[in-house]
């Protein structure tokens, strides 16, 4: 007897024989990962990096792309998956951790691709526990605060959230005005923050603050701090697999402890999203992927006027589109990491590349939706859900002004921000 893979299980059962022949739509098999790689600019990679990759894609294959459709249409959160991603070593978005195996920006970045090949919220979820959290402690924690929550937080034992933006600031979170005022034996923190992925699902909370000299801090706040309160953000269209949460904070007493040494100023919390803003290209380029793979296997699966969409001079039209599309998101991808890991990448090269793949996802995306035509809004058919998604990361991280700001920064050495 023959099987199929989890992906593979067609989504109708099978019709009576009494139907008339070509009444019965077929079903359609879109979700193969088919490698898509026009330049070869991917097949370079190193053994080390290829294996991260290669475990991710297993992992979107085997455990993500049979049960996403669900969560996300509920709204649910598969905190399951957080947890493998965890026991896999794919959340650690390239930070170095005691006891983990070396984990580069190319690995890194790989992973994020390949995750967002399968869902946007599951990608978020590295985003904001490696990306973020992770990286925050890492970059600013003291040597006992990394021993307490780094192999916790990269092994997905624990819980973590970033707290930075604020229901007022958004992109201008350079003016948060949470405040953290001195107590004894540490400080006491007021204000609210929004759209803070993990910061309901109980863990450890990265706050920003300002402290008394004026300057932007970093604390540590478990999240069954007294004062703490946070609600998940109802009623999204896009990551709904994941929730964010706006969150209250009311005299949250945080311990000197737990206070992190090396974020002394705003620059400390902009060090941290510059080291993020790469890998949402990345995850732009996995969802581009997604929707161009899917538009090439249901255009070769779908007939009309007696023969295949992929049959169709317009269709492969469209196809070389996006293909040319996404290949020149994986070179400037691809080009960016090789400058991040000598060490020469920019600010302005990084919103660059943020900038682009996200912009140009979006085109990706909206091609293949149109390309799929009724199908295309369907959650089976998992453009609609990309195509939503794409929306978020479009904004997250840096909304596509921001990036431009920065970038215009950089070519007239004047800046526009004010």
């Amino acid at each position: 007897m023959t099987t199929t893979s989890p992906t593979q299980v067609p989504h109708r059962t099978e019709s009576p024989t009494s139907f008339p022949a070509g009444t019965v739509e077929p079903d359609y098999f879109l979700t193969e990962a088919l490698g898509t790689d026009p330049a070869s600019v991917l097949a370079g990679v190193s053994d080390e990096d290829r294996a991260y990759w290669d475990r991710a894609r297993s992992f979107v294959q085997d455990e993500v792309l049979p049960v996403i459709d669900g969560y996300w249409e509920r709204g649910d959160y598969p905190l399951h998956l957080l947890r493998r991603l965890g026991e896999l070593d794919l959340l650690r978005d390239g930070v170095p951790v005691e006891g983990f195996a070396p984990m580069s920006s190319m690995a890194a970045g790989l992973v994020n691709m390949e995750i967002s090949r399968g869902d946007g919220s599951v990608a978020t979820m590295v985003a904001v526990q490696g990306g973020l959290a992770l990286r925050s402690v890492a970059e600013c924690g003291s040597d006992g605060q990394k021993e307490r929550w780094l192999p916790a937080i990269a092994g997905g034992t624990e819980y973590a959230a970033f707290a930075l933006t604020e229901p007022t600031h958004g992109s201008d979170s350079v003016a948060l005005e949470t405040t953290a005022t001195r107590t004894d034996g540490g400080f006491l923190l007021n204000g609210e923050k929004k759209w803070i992925g993990n910061g309901s699902v109980g863990g450890l909370t990265v706050v920003w603050a300002r402290g008394e000299d004026g300057q932007v801090h970093g604390y540590l706040v478990p999240q069954d701090s007294p004062g703490y309160k946070a609600t998940k953000i109802e009623g999204k269209l896009a990551l709904r697999a994941i929730w964010q949460a706006h969150i209250r904070l009311e005299d949250v007493f945080v311990p000197d402890e737990n206070v992190l040494p090396g974020a002394r100023t705003f620059k400390d919390t902009a060090r941290v999203l510059l080291a993020t803003r790469l890998g949402v290209a990345w995850s732009a380029v996995g969802h581009a992927t997604a929707c161009y793979e899917t538009a090439v296997q249901y255009a070769k699966q779908r007939k009309q006027f007696g023969r295949p969409l992929a049959a169709s001079q317009i269709v492969q039209e469209r196809l070389a589109r996006m293909l040319s599309e996404l290949s020149t998101m994986q070179l400037m991808v691809v080009q960016m990491t090789r400058l991040d890991e000598a060490g020469m990448l920019t600010p302005e090269q990084a919103s660059l590349a943020k900038y682009t793949c996200t912009r140009t996802a979006r085109g990706i995306a909206s091609n293949a939706r149109d390309l799929l035509g009724g199908n295309g809004i369907l959650l089976e058919n998992r453009v609609a859900r990309h195509l939503a998604d794409i929306e978020a990361i479009h904004t997250y991280e840096g909304t596509e002004t921001m990036q431009a700001l920065i970038i215009g920064r950089g070519i007239t050495g004047t800046s526009a921000f004010a």
